[in-house]
């Protein structure tokens, strides 16, 4: 891969609003690249607190749903709550499983099995259920592309609320209560929330409903887990549920997150990338290979003994992820080093043998890699279910809508998609997609965006104490960016752990010292007695000093002044 070019992020409008409101220039520049344009905003952005929570009311399709619920739970009906096999769809389950308990009312968790069944609410779900004798329905995570299993469940003579975040590639189901905000826009109230955040704030409002005081912290600190395994913009609501679930994680007492935590060995203060990287993988481990009913059954049990035996069995699980993921991920590689697959932006592959479960976190790491959309299918007989994992400015699910009628399934949003496609016909779509694929060139190449270039001498304790007010980081509030230069090595690099590297660094004149981490790389030899600058994220929990960096890129300074371009 071509060495990535540096460039500058735009520089947008609102910052003269911000600075002019008394916020330092600094921060108002990485406040304004999150999209806060208002003092107010960025005060709320700074401190989220259940007060910056949306009404209720505001909410559309909320209401209905929670008085339908509150009914069941009165008359003594019996309830299914029908999720998905994956960390969102676990939490949400959980979730509503947990708050119609606590409320007295009688619920069933179902799950599909992503082998044997596949995504989604199917019949076979209601059939389920009304065999179990519910007469409420709920699903969480799923359901807007379900009308054949919706008319199922209303045939039986059950009740269907859909609790779901996702874009419909068809109308949504009739006969259903619908709590799906995404139905009304992108920028409709509570758009941006996923399965889980869904399912908060119905079990909060629930609870309201039924006269109790809401569990919040309990709510907060599943409904953050899901929020972060999905990928979840944290901004607005998402924000907030992840904010203080972060926070309420610190004090679990719940024997099923204090196993989980065990087994992942966290620590509070617990940070978006614990949960993106250690909690949600074992979550959805189990859904992954098959089913996910011992992740449910994790967060929802009581018993300290019982939660260690599912720890250990989700940590066995995502064991094996890892290995068949490894397997998958080097036959791609492989296939790609070959040029197997027909030349285009758009990576299609398929395979008779690949795990469907880990397929799409291989997409996503050669998407990454290779900075171009990334589709794997596992091949079975005559069809293939996929992922399909894309690179930031290109919207995937919108670019493969207009083929959506030619797949067996299709559905996702604008980063990832899910598909199952006829195998004779993957050569014909690999071509016709990337003869359709005009996308910008600038957006296949490899390029780091640094938010503000700064002299190390300008990085005082003061400033990174309101950088770590950013968080919680993830997708829509990435870790800052700085570009920091010119530099010199204080100390000759020192090792730690499995090939890190702890480099000492300074400014020209000696002063401005701060400590540079190097996960993967080791640069440290290279920049021996020599000036440079680095690209950089300010470490959230220091571990060697409250200076303390997480290197990006670091190139010798003569190297480089040409290769910086503005971004626009």
């Amino acid at each position: 891969m071509a060495r990535a070019r540096w460039a500058a992020a735009p520089v947008p409008a609102e910052v003269t609003v911000l600075v002019a409101g008394g916020i330092e220039p600094r921060l108002a520049m990485l406040l304004a690249r999150r999209g806060v344009r208002t003092v107010a905003e960025a005060r709320t952005f700074l401190s989220p607190a259940l007060s910056d929570l949306l009404p209720p009311e505001s909410l559309p399709g909320l209401g209905a749903a929670v008085s339908r619920l509150r009914r069941a739970i009165v008359n003594g009906e019996r309830i299914a709550v029908v999720g998905d096999y994956d960390a969102d769809g676990v939490t949400a389950t959980a979730i509503l499983l947990a708050i119609v308990r606590r409320l007295g009312g009688n619920a069933d968790g179902i799950l599909p099995h992503r082998l044997r069944e596949g995504y989604g609410f199917q019949p076979l779900h209601a059939e389920r259920a009304h065999a179990r004798g519910c007469r409420l329905l709920v699903t969480v995570d799923c359901g807007l592309g379900s009308s054949e299993a919706v008319a199922t469940a209303r045939a039986l003579g059950m009740d269907v609320i859909v609790a779901d975040h996702h874009l419909a590639s068809v109308p949504p189901p009739e006969g259903a209560l619908l709590f799906a905000p995404r139905l009304d826009g992108e920028e409709a109230p509570g758009s941006e929330l996923t399965g889980a955040g869904l399912a908060f704030r119905l079990a909060d409002a629930l609870a309201v409903a039924c006269g109790q005081e809401s569990p919040r912290e309990a709510l907060l600190r599943v409904a953050c887990i899901g929020t972060i395994a999905d990928v979840a913009p944290l901004v607005g609501e998402n924000r907030c549920i992840a904010a203080l679930g972060l926070a309420a994680l610190a004090s679990a007492r719940s024997p099923g997150l204090q196993a989980l935590m065990t087994v992942a060995a966290v620590r509070p203060p617990l940070t978006t990338e614990d949960v993106a990287f250690r909690l949600a993988p074992r979550l959805n481990a189990p859904g992954r290979l098959g089913a996910a009913d011992p992740a449910l059954e994790l967060l929802l049990n009581r018993d300290p003994q019982r939660a260690a035996d599912l720890a250990a069995e989700l940590q066995r699980h995502n064991q094996e992820r890892q290995q068949r993921e490894r397997e998958v991920l080097d036959e791609a590689l492989a296939a790609v080093a070959a040029a197997e697959p027909d030349d285009g932006p758009l990576l299609v592959l398929w395979k008779e043998g690949w795990h469907p479960g880990v397929v799409g976190i291989a997409a996503g790491r050669l998407a990454r890699e290779l900075v171009r959309p990334v589709i794997l299918l596992a091949a079975d007989g005559p069809t293939a279910t996929g992922s399909g994992r894309s690179v930031p400015g290109i919207d995937l699910h919108g670019f493969l809508l207009p083929w959506s009628g030619q797949l067996h399934r299709f559905g996702g949003h604008a980063q990832a998609v899910g598909l199952t496609a006829p195998v004779a016909e993957l050569p014909r779509l690999r071509r016709e997609w990337n003869a359709a694929a005009r996308w910008p060139a600038e957006l296949l190449q490899p390029r780091l965006t640094y938010e503000l270039a700064l002299a190390p001498e300008e990085l005082d304790e003061s400033f990174l104490s309101e950088l770590r007010r950013l968080g919680p980081h993830g997708a829509g509030n990435p870790e800052p960016v700085l570009r920091l230069g010119p530099l010199t090595l204080a100390a000759p690099p020192r090792g730690f752990g499995r090939g890190h590297q702890l480099l000492r660094a300074q400014g020209l004149s000696g002063t401005g010292e701060l400590g540079i981490v190097a996960w993967d790389d080791t640069p440290g030899e290279m920049l021996m007695g020599r000036p440079f600058e680095v690209l950089v994220t300010p470490r959230l929990r220091p571990f060697f000093g409250p200076k303390e960096m997480v290197l990006v890129a670091a190139r010798p300074l003569q190297e480089g002044r040409q290769d910086v371009e503005s971004s626009t």
